[in-house]
């Protein structure tokens, strides 16, 4: 056995006992905090977090962005133990050359590297499901390399299980949302996520959503060079968005109205949104001048498929609060799939939806939220929303609502970050200008339908 060999087994072994030692971790942790509660006293909520991102820790793979989805969701987890596992950071370790390897000819079979006209050793970039390498074609194509770590079904599964007892532990506390749906939801987000093959027509659906749009790109992939764990595409270049802080406002500006419709317009099009707003999925590319002009979309593992009826919620939603039409906003909820709709539970969810709105109810030029820092956007109205319904008692958060909430406070961060003063009233407005349920369902339908995807009810 060469050492190669050796190492390769000492990194996978590795990273069995990584995810043992968590599931140990997250049950000790689990049993000092409802050990202390058995005892009476104001519970430390804080240092509650700080056990269970310590615990949550030693593993750098996919409940960290579980973690990080949680922190979004009113009272989904107590707010102090979202603010702890805000702290932690999803990047794995990237695999060694020898490993990398290993994988490739999994994947491709003995001899993959002569498919390839060059195939860089050092990845270009290492998150929590997988790496991505630098390559060239036999044609000059410059190419990216997604390839997913070993075994990751298997962690998937076992971080879910650690999920749920997090879950189950905080389903003790009385608290103010019923997390049944929001399992179930992450779960099948998260497993979607490991189907390489499932991203690449998802890039597809976005490709012929944006043909021909000067803002924003998308890239190809390549399926001769593809399978289920590995995803190859073109290489497009660009900078971190974050890179453009400084620049100036028009150029803000123009990202942060690229980034708008990189968005809502597949949202209210075609009921499709990217449910991952990390800043690192995005990359700012430039004209042939030199001037920062538009937005890369990267990454499409995580695309929420919604039916058209929840899309006409949204809008609903929208129209019921700028005219303040109780019935409106009632049906609009009940589309969505909240149940037991009193007037209690109307005014509280308000506040949220008052939230999400807010910068679009208004006709004129403003920043997100004055004052606000992107770490803590949308956390205040988090705690109101969960204070109220704490007294209430648990409500069940439809599934759906999951990943659009995520991906608003996500983007809300990204104009946040940039600082954009924009008229967002307009601009959502001319996003759904036109829209019609049917017309819109037909559109997805024969969307999906070219790229080989499931309908929206059946996502």
């Amino acid at each position: 056995m060469t050492s190669s060999q050796d190492d390769e087994k000492n990194r996978l072994s590795g990273r069995v006992s990584r995810y043992a030692r968590v599931g140990t971790g997250i049950g000790s942790a689990a049993a000092r905090i409802a050990g202390a509660r058995l005892f009476g006293g104001d519970p430390d909520l804080r240092r509650e977090g700080e056990l269970l991102a310590a615990a949550l820790g030693q593993l750098k793979g996919p409940l960290m962005k579980v973690a990080q989805l949680l922190a979004t969701i009113p009272d989904a987890i107590p707010p102090e133990w979202a603010a702890e596992l805000m702290r932690l950071q999803a990047d794995a370790p990237a695999m060694g050359w020898a490993f990398v390897k290993r994988r490739m000819t999994a994947e491709l079979g003995l001899g993959w590297e002569r498919r390839f006209a060059d195939f860089e050793h050092q990845p270009a970039h290492a998150a929590s499901l997988g790496q991505v390498h630098r390559a060239t074609g036999h044609d000059g194509a410059r190419l990216a390399v997604k390839l997913q770590y070993p075994d990751m079904e298997s962690a998937v599964e076992a971080d879910l299980k650690q999920l749920g007892v997090i879950f189950a532990l905080h389903a003790r506390m009385r608290p103010a949302i019923d997390t049944t749906e929001i399992r179930q939801e992450i779960a099948a987000r998260i497993r979607e996520e490991l189907d390489y093959g499932r991203e690449a027509r998802h890039m597809g659906l976005y490709a012929g959503i944006f043909d021909g749009d000067p803002d924003i790109r998308v890239p190809a992939p390549v399926p001769a060079l593809s399978t289920r764990r590995l995803l190859t595409m073109n290489w497009l270049d660009g900078r971190p968005i974050l890179s453009h802080r400084e620049a100036g406002q028009d150029t803000r500006n123009r990202l942060a109205t690229a980034m708008f419709k990189a968005w809502w317009y597949p949202f209210s099009h075609f009921g499709v949104i990217h449910g991952d707003p990390h800043l690192g999925n995005y990359t700012v590319f430039d004209d042939a001048d030199g001037t920062p002009t538009g937005i890369n979309l990267l990454d499409y593992g995580c695309i929420r498929i919604f039916p058209p009826r929840f899309v006409e919620g949204v809008i609903d939603l929208y129209r019921g609060l700028m005219a303040e039409d109780r019935d409106r906003i009632v049906s609009a909820y009940e589309s969505w799939g909240f149940r037991g709709l009193d007037t209690e539970l109307i005014e509280i969810l308000n506040i949220w939806a008052r939230f999400i709105y807010g910068p679009l109810l208004t006709d004129r030029v403003r920043r997100i939220a004055d004052g606000v820092s992107p770490a803590e956007y949308g956390r205040r109205e988090a705690m109101r929303v969960a204070q109220a319904l704490k007294a209430r008692g648990p409500v069940t958060v439809p599934r759906e609502f999951v990943f659009m909430d995520r991906a608003a406070i996500g983007l809300g961060g990204v104009f946040l970050h940039l600082d954009a003063e924009l008229n967002f009233y307009r601009l959502f407005n001319e996003q759904i200008e036109g829209f019609d349920r049917a017309a819109m369902g037909r559109r997805q339908a024969d969307a999906l339908a070219a790229r080989g995807l499931a309908s929206a009810d059946a996502a």
